[in-house]
């Protein structure tokens, strides 16, 4: 884990967030980069909602990759990012406008390979959850 690098420069307000996390109106609650772990707020716009008045799942799988895939970026070194290679997301009731916690974890940190999951909260009652597959790939 290096302190200085991008992900931790996001966190400290060195750097902006990437536009697709801004969208999603993250803001981070807790991290903790020796375990893995990560709790963030989103903002659920009127915007991101389907024609049935619930955020439609693009953008609730979206925030769980934008919660697991932190709680990986916080362990990494300077020169290092981990995109995404494989997300399963499992949807268990309808979100709607409104804040929504993520928590998310590293299960297994191989040296390349990466195992990771997440959940999202709507009012204290699970929305939806996740588990991906990344690779630490040198910038």
């Amino acid at each position: 884990m290096d302190k200085n690098s991008f992900f931790w420069k996001i966190v400290d307000g060195r750097l902006p967030p990437p536009p697709s996390a801004a969208t999603l109106g993250i803001e981070f609650v807790q991290i903790d980069g020796e375990r893995g772990t990560v709790e963030v707020k989103f903002e659920a716009k009127p915007e991101f909602l389907n024609p049935a008045g619930n955020v439609q799942g693009g953008f609730l799988a979206a925030m769980l990759d934008d919660t697991m895939g932190p709680a990986l970026t916080a362990t990494l070194d300077a020169g290092e990012f981990a995109p995404t290679v494989n997300l399963n997301v499992q949807f268990h009731r309808p979100a709607k406008a409104g804040p929504l916690k993520g928590i998310g974890r590293v299960v297994l940190r191989g040296k390349e390979i990466c195992q990771l999951s997440s959940e999202l909260f709507q009012n204290d009652k699970i929305v939806a959850t996740a588990t991906a597959t990344a690779i630490i790939r040198k910038m």
